[in-house]
């Protein structure tokens, strides 16, 4: 047999050298330095130290190998868990099951915005051991999270939470959040919570309860609207019969003032003067008519008018 093996040239050698020299210094200039994306902060680590420090947005330089860099959100971020597949943090359905005192559970969508305190970025880094954020979400924040919404909710009945009281079951969650999450290094600044999900027995029965207070307050509409109208009525057959009064009040009056203020003389004077002078065809014995020859040709005792 022939042996084609050939030893390398010291050329081939040298020209695999450098390669091998050109990629390593690649490589440790491309792990000398870190960029720190706007919106968050960065914290080196020295792993031979142990020691820490912060650095603002932009390239952070360290050692390969013996310096680590991790970055955190100092810019609002929002942690979400929602029923609605696709819209939470999680696949599927990821609301949060939430007792009540009563003992009944309810289905809560909720979204929890925080961010990380630029001051204890650092502490981040220490508490969970230099952990990316995502998986800080993943663990801790989640966790907490529930527990807090939890122990909220269970102070509270069913009707509360579901009614005018959930402003109060928000204000709780975010307030009980904001210490636990501010003492590893976390600042909330809102929680909101959507829509409830009740089981499908607990929705018949609201329904059903609903519908009757709904019944109820149309029947007291209607007792109330029957009520005014009667009293309408009322008021309105008060005023006639008074309206009535005050006329046969004043005709009353009126004809009394007349009687009082109308005698004989003034009677036969007004007659006079509508008289057109036209003698009736029958007078009655001769008699004319509403004239009294008494009055007027003289006294009882016949004397002459002047």
């Amino acid at each position: 047999m022939t042996d084609d093996y050939r030893a390398p040239t010291p050329a081939a050698l040298a020209s695999g050298a450098m390669l091998a020299l050109v990629l390593f210094v690649v490589a440790a200039v491309w792990a000398s330095f870190t960029i720190i994306q706007p919106g968050n902060v960065g914290v080196v680590f020295n792993r031979w130290s142990g020691a820490l420090k912060t650095v603002g947005q932009g390239v952070a330089w360290r050692i390969p190998w013996i310096t680590q860099v991790q970055s955190y959100p100092i810019a609002l971020r929002t942690y979400t868990m929602v029923r609605r597949g696709g819209e939470g943090s999680e696949r599927g359905d990821d609301s949060i099951d939430l007792p009540t005192k009563e003992g009944q559970h309810i289905r809560q969508d909720i979204s929890v915005t925080y961010n990380t305190s630029q001051d204890k970025a650092a502490d981040v880094f220490r508490s969970f051991r230099g952990a990316d954020i995502s998986d800080i979400e993943a663990t801790f924040i989640r966790r907490t999270i529930i527990t807090v919404s939890q122990n909220a909710a269970g102070q509270m009945s069913l009707t509360d939470l579901i009614s005018n009281q959930r402003g109060m079951l928000q204000e709780n969650i975010q307030g009980d959040l904001q210490r636990e999450m501010n003492k590893m290094g976390f600042v909330v600044d809102k929680v909101n919570l959507g829509a409830s999900h009740l089981p499908d027995a607990i929705e018949k029965q609201m329904q059903q309860k609903m519908a009757a207070q709904q019944q109820a307050q149309q029947a007291d509409y209607e007792l109330q609207r029957q009520q005014t109208l009667a009293k309408a009525k009322v008021a309105e057959a008060e005023g006639e019969a008074q309206s009535t009064l005050v006329k046969a009040k004043a005709q009353a009056e009126a004809n009394s003032l007349l009687q009082q203020t109308l005698s004989p003389l003034l009677i036969q004077n007004k007659a006079i003067e509508r008289w057109n002078g036209t003698l009736p065809q029958f007078t009655g014995g001769g008699a004319l008519p509403f004239l009294n020859l008494k009055d007027l040709n003289g006294d009882a005792h016949g004397a002459p008018v002047h």
